[in-house]
């Protein structure tokens, strides 16, 4: 699949790149941004970052502060848009919590948006495939933000033998619980059934888990905690399933990227076994 190099920048002893391609699974232009931890734009392990509510593929890699931890790894960090673009479907535009940039990384089943937000395997099937055939990747592990640390934490339970670690910052663990959730899976699943399968903490009660611990950063001044990130019920159904599960609750801590850029030193040596 060909790839359109939208910009690049010098960064470290690597390159900091922006990407566009024609997707098969959301049938619209999709872009990514990417980080290559060397001089060579390739690499053997491609962590990919799935960002929140709002964002683009440019948010982390601007905001994080990730470029100088992958120097001289052999890794490279991958982060995808946060939904397809382009389209006018029924809604779409209406809200921060659904539609454009709040695609919850499903596959979607209701009129308009299942031809078009497939974001689960776009993330999981197509955009592995771009990675390996264009940088080479040989092995990949998952995290994310918020929304994205919902999809990471999915993606990860879900697709175990693809993703060899996960973590997450300040995920929403229980969407099914939350109104984010709800507005969301209302919108993007015709069956209410449907809905436990994109829920991290309802996978954990019906039997996904993984062998490995998963990494969850969160701050306990984070205004979105209690009401639809509820970390605690995650928590709470990790130690029924036996799932290892490493929690760090970080005081003073919010919601935003000066919370993530404190930790994402951690997050990548977590992902690289350094």
């Amino acid at each position: 699949m060909s790839l359109n190099q939208l910009k690049k920048h010098k960064s470290f002893s690597g390159h900091t790149c922006f990407y566009s391609h024609e997707s098969e699974v959301t049938k619209t232009q999709m872009k990514f941004s990417c980080h290559f931890g060397g001089p060579e734009f390739k690499a053997d392990h491609c962590i990919i970052w799935l960002s929140g509510l709002t964002c683009t593929d440019e948010n982390f890699i601007t905001k994080a502060g990730a470029q100088r931890y992958l120097e001289n790894t052999g890794a490279m960090i991958l982060c995808p848009d946060t939904s397809p673009r382009g389209l006018n479907l029924p809604g779409e535009h209406d809200s921060y919590d659904f539609g454009s940039g709040a695609s919850f990384y499903l596959n979607a089943t209701t009129e308009g948006y299942k031809n078009h937000y497939r974001m689960y395997d776009y993330i999981v099937s197509e955009l592995t495939s771009v990675a390996r055939a264009n940088f080479g990747i040989k092995t990949f592990s998952i995290m994310g933000h918020s929304m994205g640390g919902h999809g990471a934490l999915v993606i990860g339970l879900k697709e175990k033998n693809l993703f060899e670690k996960v973590s997450a910052f300040a995920p929403i663990v229980n969407p099914t619980n939350s109104s984010w959730g709800e507005r969301a899976f209302k919108g993007y699943l015709s069956d209410p059934l449907e809905w436990k399968n994109y829920d991290a903490t309802e996978l954990l009660k019906n039997g996904f888990k993984r062998n490995d611990t998963i990494l969850i950063e969160q701050g306990l001044s984070d205004e979105f905690l209690v009401k639809n990130l509820q970390t605690n019920n995650f928590v709470d159904a990790a130690k029924l399933a036996g799932q290892k599960c490493q929690v760090n609750y970080r005081e003073g801590f919010d919601h935003s990227y000066y919370f993530i850029s404190t930790f994402i030193e951690d997050h990548i040596k977590f992902h690289l076994n350094v």
